[in-house]
């Protein structure tokens, strides 16, 4: 598998930072466009010379929600980037309903990484470069790994590579999906979700997410104070395209850098037996990968109560540093 032999364009001009959401010293905002022409927002903190981590999001979230993980990375010497995906955060939306989370294809997120490498190259972001991905950003970097993505260590948080299973999206659910979306129902949102971000709607208590009362007040302030980084649930093309990927995923043999992913016990957003299964393999590939599992957490590691938070941010340190001195011994 390889990502899509992009050219992308130079980079365009500043893009807005939300500084009044989010405290302390504002990244560098840009706008990039992709090979395929879609513009996107990206936040480079360019502080630090050991290295660059790259920044992969989930499916409804925007730049400011990676300060905390960019400072903490900016504080032990790396620089970081962050992005927001085609059809979410200020990119551009990929539907009439700008509410909807939806992609065409889902290999068309590789542009959007070409876009940012590309960024970070003509930057001269100082390498060696990691990867840091939560849920849907799991997907989009497992197949960019594949692709080649050059970067030394990993750390996944929740990685959705593969929707929830039994109890939520049953074969026949799943076999429906695929039909409806054959049918001309692609921009159609999947019924089980609403229009609006989950963040306003779900109560705290019930929350997948975090068990932390800040954090998920925080989340949902960032959308109150700026609208225009809002989104609902995803279309019936977007989960489709994810079950067609996760299928591809689960026949592929494991990428060869290092990995440690974190699972929350009580994870609800994605499946945690394909998380379990694909990190039994890639330890087995006996690559220094490994699960970090988590009790009590939800699906948001990186937003968990401080201790949570804390373990996360200290562990994907070491993962980094230990991917960098392998590195300098094998050269």
């Amino acid at each position: 598998m390889t990502a899509p032999a992009d050219t992308p364009p130079p980079a365009e001009e500043p893009a807005p930072w939300f500084a009044d959401v989010v405290p302390g010293p504002a990244p560098e905002s840009r706008w990039l466009r992709t090979a395929d022409g879609v513009r996107l927002r990206i936040a480079y903190w360019p502080e630090g010379s050991r290295g660059t981590v790259l920044l992969f999001p989930g499916r409804t979230e925007h730049v400011e929600k990676y300060t905390h993980l960019a400072e903490a990375f900016g504080k032990a010497g790396w620089q970081a980037a962050a992005i927001d995906w085609r059809g979410q955060g200020l990119a551009d939306r990929l539907a009439p309903d700008p509410l909807l989370g939806h992609v065409d294809r889902f290999p068309d997120y590789q542009h959007d990484v070409a876009a940012l490498t590309a960024f970070l190259a003509e930057r001269g972001a100082p390498r060696p470069w990691h990867l840091l991905a939560h849920s849907m950003g799991g997907m989009i970097g497992l197949r960019a790994l594949h692709g080649g993505l050059p970067v030394a260590g990993v750390v996944f948080s929740a990685p959705m590579w593969d929707l929830p299973g039994p109890g939520v999206l049953t074969p026949a659910l799943k076999w429906a999906i695929r039909a409806a979306d054959t049918l001309g129902l692609a921009l159609q949102r999947m019924p089980t979700t609403g229009p609006r971000s989950y963040v306003l709607t779900a109560p705290f208590e019930d929350n997948t997410l975090t068990r932390d009362r800040e954090m998920w007040t925080w989340m949902g302030e960032m959308i109150r104070a700026h609208p225009e980084l809002e989104i609902g649930g995803a279309s019936i093309r977007w989960v489709a395209e994810a079950l067609r990927e996760a299928a591809l995923f689960a026949r592929m043999a494991s990428p060869a850098q290092p990995a440690v992913t974190f699972l929350g016990s009580e994870e609800k957003v994605v499946d945690p037996a394909a998380i379990r299964r694909h990190m039994a393999r890639w330890a087995a590939a006996r690559t220094g990968a490994r699960l970090v599992e988590v009790p009590g957490a939800r699906h948001e590691i990186f937003m968990e109560l401080p201790e949570t938070r804390q373990h996360f941010i200290d562990t994907a340190i070491d993962t980094f540093a230990r991917a960098e001195a392998t590195a300098a011994g094998a050269g």
